[in-house]
């Protein structure tokens, strides 16, 4: 089902509205209106216009936190002739001295709040203390919470015979400093999350890919020996001819019990360690970390036999503790060899994730055949010109018998945290369905969903790519 044409909004990647072009326009229109009508009111001279202007400029202009410090202090020295002190909140209690321009620089270099370091604009003697304020929009991304969402004072003098459209002017000044500070403090907390994320990326290659790849090698012994333990189990089976006893026949046949559950529970196992193998090594792939974005890895690969399949296997034990059928009384794959070019540990993880709420969230219903039961289909079809003429798509499902979701639009269960009411009972982040139409979205394609007569379905369209078209 396609999402309805709704030309006023759009949705961010955590799934919040975000405003129409028009709208964006609109706002920042009145924004603008407001800004003229304040500054009227404000009746700033020339030389604080001015001084305004070189601010920004020279924020712009220089790098580091300590030369951003002297460029705040310097202006109301240079054209007002007023020396400053400038104090940073280090966590939520303690300023630390950052700066001073002039002579009074002998002061404790760390202070708490107090009467000057407050959340008002203090006068003091000859001293006017004005709290520096953050943007608090956005005071999450700082290292901690900041008390009146304020991160630091800036201390002038003498401004003790200042008039007030001065100091109205100094307060606005300061007012400036503290958004540059906030966005200042942002981008050093972002680059030092980067270096983080760069170090982590190489633990987890030294420390967690690479000691997995040696589970290959376990498995290829433990392999053999399962191979040699077939191999003397035959042999037995072969002396208990010879051996004429019950006891004997008993035994030989416990053995070959045994090596038969070994030999299942390997090959079980095996398949687990295949199917996290691949998402630990698609899920942390450098490039992904390299570019804060999910990197497509495409390569042309047998759709049921490699991608799909694994994955029923993986969760049909699941399906049977819980009475669901799987086959395909809901309509089914075409008995057909898909090649299909795709990222396909990520593809394999959107399966995953449908199969994971199948199990879920699959309920009771009457099937098509007049039968009452909980069933699970899946399948493909080919979608002529869907992208365009001589451009095919592929749409793949999963589907389920149970109540269709609760949703007032059909795409609200692809939202980032998003979890229908009639279905709250059953555990879950609302993470997996964001994920598939992240996944599927960078493949070119859509993610999908819609109510069946008998339940649910989910599916997802992705362009029908093969090497002979790349080529």
């Amino acid at each position: 089902m396609n999402r309805p044409d709704d030309s006023s909004e759009t949705y961010s990647a955590s799934g919040s509205t975000i405003p129409s072009e028009e709208e964006r326009l609109r706002r920042v229109q009145e924004r603008i209106e407001e800004k003229l009508h304040d500054y009227e009111g404000y009746d700033f001279s020339l030389q604080q216009v001015q001084a305004l202007n070189i601010f920004f400029e020279l924020a712009q202009e220089l790098r580091g936190r300590d030369m951003f410090y002297a460029v705040c202090m310097m202006i109301p020295r240079v054209l007002f002739g007023l020396e400053s002190n400038i104090y940073i909140l280090e966590d939520e209690e303690t300023f630390v001295l950052a700066g001073c321009s002039g002579d009074r620089c002998d002061m404790e270099p760390t202070r708490p709040w107090g009467k000057n370091l407050s959340k008002e604009v203090v006068q003091d003697g000859d001293s006017l203390f004005i709290p520096i304020h953050c943007n608090p929009e956005f005071t999450d991304l700082l290292p901690f919470e900041p008390p009146h969402d304020i991160i630091g004072c800036f201390e002038m003098h003498p401004c003790d015979t200042l008039p007030e459209h001065v100091l109205l002017f100094l307060e606005k000044y300061v007012n400036r400093i503290g958004f540059q500070l906030h966005h200042r403090i942002i981008r050093s907390r972002n680059r030092e999350h980067l270096q983080f994320i760069k170090s982590m990326v190489e633990d987890i290659g030294h420390n967690v890919i690479v000691p997995n790849m040696y589970f290959k090698l376990y498995f290829n012994r433990l392999k053999r020996q399962i191979e040699t333990l077939h191999v003397n189990t035959e042999k037995v089976l072969s002396m208990m001819v010879e051996c004429n006893s019950d006891e004997c026949v008993e035994q030989g046949n416990l053995l070959a019990t045994t090596t038969a559950a070994i030999e299942s529970q390997y090959q079980e196992i095996y398949r687990h360690y295949e199917t996290t193998s691949m998402f630990l090594e698609t899920l942390l792939r450098r490039r992904h970390f390299e570019e804060g974005r999910y990197v497509l890895v495409k390569r042309e690969v047998n759709l049921r036999t490699n991608v799909l399949e694994p994955q029923l296997e993986r969760y049909r034990q699941r399906f049977h503790e819980r009475g669901i059928e799987v086959g395909f009384a809901l309509g089914g794959a075409p008995d057909q060899m898909i090649l299909l070019v795709m990222d396909p540990g990520l593809i394999a993880q959107v399966y995953a994730n449908y199969f994971s709420n199948a199990v879920k969230y699959t309920t009771e219903a009457t099937l098509p055949d007049g039968r009452t039961g909980k069933s699970v289909s899946y399948g493909w079809k080919i979608l002529k010109d869907h992208y365009g003429e001589g451009k095919p798509g592929i749409k793949m499902w999963v589907t389920s018998t149970g109540a269709p979701l609760d949703l007032k639009d059909p795409m609200d269960v692809f939202k980032p945290g998003f979890r229908a009411d009639n279905v709250a009972k059953e555990s879950g982040s609302g993470r997996g369905l964001y994920f598939v139409r992240q996944v599927v979205e960078l493949h070119g394609g859509s993610a999908e969903y819609r109510a069946t007569e008998y339940g649910n379905e989910f599916s997802f369209i992705l362009p029908f790519e093969q090497h002979s078209d790349l080529e």
